[in-house]
């Protein structure tokens, strides 16, 4: 095996989107860092079987709604 092509491993703390936290290894961030979750499995619509909607955060729904409204979108 090569030398120094591997990247670091570290422990980092990931926070999920319900405040929990967890420890886990990663080549993200430094040792200790906090990653803040935005989507995780236990609200991601591929994990809870599409029960909950996403967010239209930059309004692209919104605007693709009004531009074909006459279309019954």
């Amino acid at each position: 095996m090569k030398k120094d092509i591997h990247p670091e491993y570290h422990i980092i703390d990931v926070k999920m989107t319900d405040g929990t936290v967890i420890q886990m290894r990663s080549t993200w961030g430094a040792e200790g860092d906090q990653l803040s979750l935005d989507i995780d499995p236990s609200v991601h619509p591929a994990w809870t079987g599409g029960t909950s909607r996403l967010l239209d955060t930059g309004g692209r729904v919104s605007k693709f709604k009004k531009k074909y409204e006459g279309l019954g979108f």
